[in-house]
């Protein structure tokens, strides 16, 4: 129910202001970030370096193509509005008052929240940060840091895949990676779930995998 609640909050909330987003790639960061500003952009995903999600009106990023900033590449992204922003904020109150009816058991494996890249045991906790996602900036960024440092050893994406997967190799080498696409690659995911399960994350007493 919360999955199809937040689906249908999210588009009302797209539809309500023309708004959209832009990948840019490449570029010195803090130029990157500057320009965003300047443009009154949301960095709405911070992928790592050389790869920022621009997200905020039509108009703003429009300004942002004519003033790119220096040796940065912008691509357009075929969305239908700027998730991760302020213009989701009538979804999340929704949500917020679905989410206060639900009460959620403590997950049993721990959680990289990609608010912050903290790990997370607390059930209600999780739910809150899910909530709260829709409109604040996803910090894949800090998800990987994190990943290094706890020791993880695998990372599957689920499809639509191949987009997270491809940062993780570039910037957490000697980590493998599976980008599941198709049904017919299920075998190979639960071998590889099976290789990489049993990674413990510090403090984490029961042994769940990462």
């Amino acid at each position: 129910m919360l999955v199809r609640e937040r689906g249908i909050a999210m588009a009302e909330a797209a539809a309500a202001t023309p708004t959209g987003m832009t990948a840019v790639l490449g570029g010195d960061r803090t130029e990157v970030l500057a320009a965003l500003e300047k443009h009154g952009l949301t960095p709405a995903n911070d992928n790592g370096p050389g790869q920022i999600v621009a997200a905020g009106t039509r108009e703003q990023l429009e300004a942002l193509a004519e003033e790119p900033p220096a040796k940065a590449r912008l691509t357009p992204l075929s969305v239908a509005g700027a998730f991760h922003t302020e213009h989701m904020a009538p979804a999340v109150g929704h949500l917020e008052k679905l989410a206060a009816d639900v009460s959620p058991r403590d997950p049993a494996t721990a959680v990289i929240s990609n608010r912050d890249g903290e790990v997370v045991r607390d059930g209600a906790e999780v739910l809150s940060r899910i909530v709260g996602q829709i409109a604040n900036p996803v910090r894949w960024d800090l998800c990987m840091e994190t990943m290094r440092d706890v020791g993880v050893t695998g990372i599957l994406e689920l499809p639509p895949a191949g987009v997270l997967t491809g940062i993780a190799k570039r910037n957490l080498k000697g980590v493998e990676t599976f980008a599941l696409k198709t049904p017919d690659q299920l075998d190979d995911a639960r071998a590889f779930c099976a290789k990489h399960a049993g990674a413990v994350l510090p403090h984490d007493s029961e042994g769940a995998s990462s």
